[in-house]
């Protein structure tokens, strides 16, 4: 697999990401970009990270989580965009799709990985948010299920704009209380 770096700077932003759809897949990325105009209140939040992330998204153009997801992950980015450096890759036009980035061995899309702002990967979000798989789990496996899955905590689709921005406060988090970091900052 190409490293993270080369991966990273051969990536587009999200402008250039859209160029790469049809007519049809472009129309339905700004569709969704409207949908997700705002993440409130996780902007306010989001715009006060102190440490700087690198977010790196293996998408399809065609998939529809990501007409769903990659334009919210980008009014993240927004947020701070002084501590949050996004790039896409299409999956279609990036075989590199190692088994390392096949959620459950399939070639899902998104994936998502996040990297500290030293170069560490922090982790690696995939496919669908949680509230997105607790939707069918319960219809599907209801009590069957001994994991105790809860319902989604609102629609499975209106739920989305709060994962998201949720697992990346998580990954903003895990670097701030790092010793490797905390020595390096002073804080």
């Amino acid at each position: 697999m190409p490293s993270f770096s080369g991966q990273f700077h051969s990536a587009l932003r999200y402008e250039q990401y859209l160029v790469t759809a049809t007519e049809n897949h472009s129309d339905a990325g700004r569709r969704s970009m409207i949908l997700h105009r705002s993440i409130r209140p996780q902007e306010q939040l989001i715009a006060g990270f102190q440490r700087e992330m690198k977010i790196l998204v293996h998408s399809g153009i065609w998939c529809g989580d990501c007409v769903g997801q990659c334009p919210l992950i980008q009014r993240i980015a927004e947020a701070n965009p002084a501590q949050i450096d996004l790039s896409f890759l299409e999956r279609e036009m990036n075989r590199e799709l190692n088994e390392e980035l096949r959620p459950n061995g399939r070639g899902l899309v998104p994936v998502v990985q996040c990297f500290s702002e030293d170069g560490p990967w922090c982790a690696t979000p995939a496919d669908r948010t949680l509230n997105r798989y607790r939707a069918p789990a319960s219809k599907r496996l209801g009590s069957r299920c001994p994991t105790g899955i809860l319902p989604p905590e609102k629609g499975e689709v209106e739920a989305t704009p709060t994962d998201l921005p949720n697992e990346v406060e998580r990954v903003q988090l895990m670097p701030r209380l790092t010793p490797r970091l905390d020595e390096k900052h002073q804080d």
